[in-house]
């Protein structure tokens, strides 16, 4: 096994926590950020223009992606260039399609002329990362996010989905592909076997790092003491 330093895949911290991400900050092997909407509205944030400048006063040496809030593309448009504005490390996040189903290729190709960098996220399908490539040709750096921890949801083995995504992206050296909505530690390793360029890992997931490479015949016996520990607490009687 690997140790997380020998790492090629560079991890990301998934997450709208401040705190969190703070913390985060502090360790050298969280190399960016992403947020989502779902996350900020777990998290609470009430402000998003607000919450994002004080991530990015707090954060600025660091890729950060945040994404749009219309469902129109002219809108997004709007959206996007105002967001690429906060700051010289952000990255904005272009759904794959609007809730209607269209195609968002012909926006990111104008974002991409005007020098926006872009993280096409909400990807599944391998069809949708062969199309949106050539509209991020001119973009000045980019990311292709596909959701292998979706794809694993519906019963399909993501690895060879994003082995087969390292080589579309291949012929474009300045797009970086993301594995994205991991659900375990060893996703990081794997995504790392293939070749693939940046993982995004939840707070949660990011918790258990300090397991990496750890005894198993120790973990085993920690395992034995939690039983028995949550036993006696609950005070249950045979």
């Amino acid at each position: 096994m690997k140790n997380l330093t020998d790492l090629k895949v560079k991890i990301f911290a998934d997450g709208a926590d401040k705190a969190g991400m703070l913390e985060l900050y502090r360790n050298p092997l969280i190399k960016g950020f992403t947020t989502n909407l779902t996350l900020m509205r777990k998290a609470g944030v009430n402000d998003y223009r607000a919450f994002a400048l004080e991530i990015l006063a707090a954060i600025p040496d660091r890729p950060i992606s945040f994404e749009v809030l219309s469902d129109e593309f002219d809108e997004m448009e709007r959206q996007a260039l105002e967001i690429s504005s906060w700051g010289k490390n952000v990255y904005v996040k272009i759904p794959i399609t609007n809730t209607r189903g269209q195609p968002s290729f012909e926006l990111v190709r104008r974002l991409a002329r005007a020098g926006v960098k872009l993280n096409v996220t909400a990807i599944l399908a391998l069809d949708q990362v062969r199309e949106v490539c050539p509209y991020l040709a001119e973009a000045p750096s980019g990311y292709v996010s596909v959701f292998a921890g979706r794809i694993a949801d519906t019963g399909r083995d993501p690895v060879p989905f994003m082995a087969a995504a390292v080589e579309l992206l291949r012929p474009y050296p300045h797009l970086e592909l993301i594995w994205a909505s991991p659900r375990e530690l060893l996703n990081i390793f794997q995504a790392d076997a293939i070749g693939c360029h940046i993982i995004t890992v939840t707070h949660d997931i990011l918790k258990k790092l300090d397991l990496v490479g750890r005894d198993l015949h120790e973990y085993s016996l920690d395992t034995v003491k939690m039983f028995y520990e949550d036993g006696q607490k609950a005070g249950f009687k045979l």
